[in-house]
């Protein structure tokens, strides 16, 4: 790490700062602990980002941080974006590791390395975290073995880091240090066989997190972010967007009641993948003047061609139900349609 940016987190000034004003813009006299400025490690404050209802047990832990905590949830829910956009209206500087079947310990602390000739410590995430303050975001961490998840279990319980490689060092935790797990499952493991790789973490190691579900936002919500994002569509057109999306994960999860459509089917709706959809349908308005409905077209490259053709199908038939203002085109783009299935 450079000295410039160790002295940048070693000159961080932890403050007090109104936890309404910070996350809803109205004061409220409850105060949560930050930084008084960002660092380079702060993540960007994304001004049209919405915080939905599951951000709430996120504030409540943030508020009194005395366990670390684990975030799970379906993909593209908003775990990492609820955590990194907390964090940037707090200053807290974040350093990000995503968990994978082959992540070591040393990953996380350091490890020896040669620099001009000299052996030296190179100092990790989780050891620059506990030294200068700042929050380590662990990513889908039930992709990493739960044996190397496991020597985590002190610094869990606020003991020391201690470095064996580097003398035997000890790092004491910084008291604006936290430590935040996300995930799709619950640890548990997964039974759905829709997250391949994840693993059953061990019972002891989750008993030390505080858990946190992050489902999908609200209708009313990834309307509005909808709206906000892609200001040229029309409002009419955002809230039938997310109507079809929220149909899909009815399909999805087997519980859709629309009829002939009651198949479970192996893609979803992130809303990730609903932003995604929105940016390409305004990217490609242009092809409707060649008679391609653009939302139908962009359906395919955000979501669409990542399905079976079965389920494909299914979609499209689905959009033609939902989006009425494709009949008057359907004519023209048939024979494409057909080609493209």
């Amino acid at each position: 790490m450079h000295t410039d940016l160790t002295f940048e987190l070693d000159s961080l000034l932890p403050t007090d700062l109104d936890a309404g004003q910070v996350f809803s813009g109205k004061p409220s006299g409850t105060t949560v602990r930050g930084y008084a400025v960002p660092s380079a490690y702060t993540p960007a404050i994304d001004h049209d980002y919405i915080f939905h209802e599951s951000s709430r047990d996120v504030v409540v832990w943030l508020l009194n941080p005395q366990e670390p905590l684990y975030v799970f949830g379906p993909c593209g829910s908003g775990k990492t974006s609820c955590i990194k956009q907390l964090s940037a209206r707090l200053n807290y500087p974040v350093f990000e590791v995503t968990g994978h079947g082959r992540l070591e310990f040393a990953d996380l602390v350091g490890h020896l390395a040669v620099k001009d000739g000299n052996m030296t410590f190179e100092y990790g995430p989780l050891a620059l975290a506990m030294r200068y303050g700042a929050i380590i975001l662990l990513n889908e961490i039930d992709l990493t073995s739960p044996e190397i998840a496991a020597g985590l279990n002190s610094v869990l319980d606020g003991s020391p880091l201690c470095i064996a490689e580097n003398g035997g060092e000890l790092i004491v935790p910084h008291p604006m240090f936290r430590l935040v797990a996300t995930a799709n499952t619950n640890g548990g493991g997964d039974d759905t066989g829709l997250y391949q790789g994840t693993q059953r973490q061990n019972l002891a190691w989750l008993d030390r997190f505080t858990i946190c579900e992050v489902g999908y936002p609200s209708a009313d919500v990834e309307k509005s972010l909808l709206a906000r994002r892609f200001p040229s569509l029309p409002e009419s057109l955002c809230a039938t967007m997310v109507d079809y999306a929220n149909e899909v994960r009815k399909l999805f999860m087997g519980e859709s009641s629309t009829s002939n459509l009651t198949n479970a089917i192996e893609v979803t709706f992130s809303t990730r993948s609903l932003l995604r959809w929105g940016d390409l349908t305004v990217r490609f308005q242009p092809l409707a003047h060649q008679g391609v409905q653009p939302v139908t077209y962009a359906l395919d490259r955000a979501l669409g061609f990542r399905a079976s053709r079965e389920t494909r199908a299914m979609l499209h038939e689905l959009a033609q139900r939902m989006f009425p203002q494709q009949v008057e085109t359907e004519g023209l783009n048939a024979t494409s349609s057909k080609k493209s299935m």
